[in-house]
């Protein structure tokens, strides 16, 4: 079995630059949402975590010839998800509107954007905005990070939301000091389950993690990490 050749330990790869706030690395110290919750789990089900950092282009490789244990990652992110073994979800990643506070912006459906213009991530697609975005009833504008779209969003006169991942915003907000400023649609854009991705051999490791996955839940100890990065 695989859990036995690892000799109890799980390579997770927590990737070179991180995802702040599910991974953050800071000289070499491994933290975030996930690295929380996976090491808590671990521990707790006998298993040591070794931090991998393994970009994104050599993840499913390298996972399914044995350099690394586990990654996090949405079963709809995934090519061949049927390859891999996936936990259930830890946390959700949603793609939310964060509007100017003092906007009359309130964003119920795409119909509510018409006129508008957007900030968005440059490469990203929006498939429930997409029609609108070809016709350009919706209107977005490109920009390659997460932070610099609240950057454009509080000082351009021509922006009226941005399209973020809730817990990525909430994460640059509280790091910039920007709470207060936005405010963040109730209504999503995208939602994904994040999960645990594990070669297929990894059954007994995955129904332990879950079954202690859903007693972190039920006892608060996961919004008690969530509550670190918002």
């Amino acid at each position: 079995m695989a859990n036995e050749q690892s000799t109890k330990t799980l390579r997770f790869n927590v990737s070179p630059n991180g995802y702040p706030p599910y991974l953050i690395v800071k000289n070499k110290q491994p933290a975030g949402i996930m690295w929380d919750v996976v090491t808590l789990i671990a521990e707790r089900i006998g298993y040591d975590v070794v931090a991998e950092q393994v970009p994104r282009k050599r993840v499913d490789t390298m996972l399914q010839e044995g350099y690394i244990d586990s990654t996090p990652r949405a079963i709809e992110w995934t090519d061949n998800p049927e390859q891999f073994l996936f936990t259930d979800p830890v946390v959700a990643v949603e793609e939310v509107l964060f509007i100017p506070a003092g906007s009359d912006l309130h964003y119920g459906k795409p119909e509510d954007l018409f006129n508008r213009t957007i900030v968005t991530h440059l490469g990203y697609s929006y498939p429930k905005l997409e029609p609108h975005l070809e016709n350009e009833k919706i209107k977005r504008f490109d920009v390659a990070r997460d932070r610099d779209m609240f950057t454009f969003l509080l000082h351009g006169k021509h922006f009226d939301a941005a399209v973020a991942d809730r817990l990525v915003g909430q994460w640059i907000l509280l790091n910039d000091g920007l709470q207060g400023q936005f405010r963040i649609s109730e209504e999503t854009i995208s939602n994904y389950p994040f999960r645990l991705m594990l070669r297929r051999d990894w059954t007994d490791f995955a129904k332990q993690f879950n079954e202690e996955l859903a007693s972190v839940r039920d006892s608060g100890e996961l919004d008690t990490i969530l509550a670190r990065y918002r």
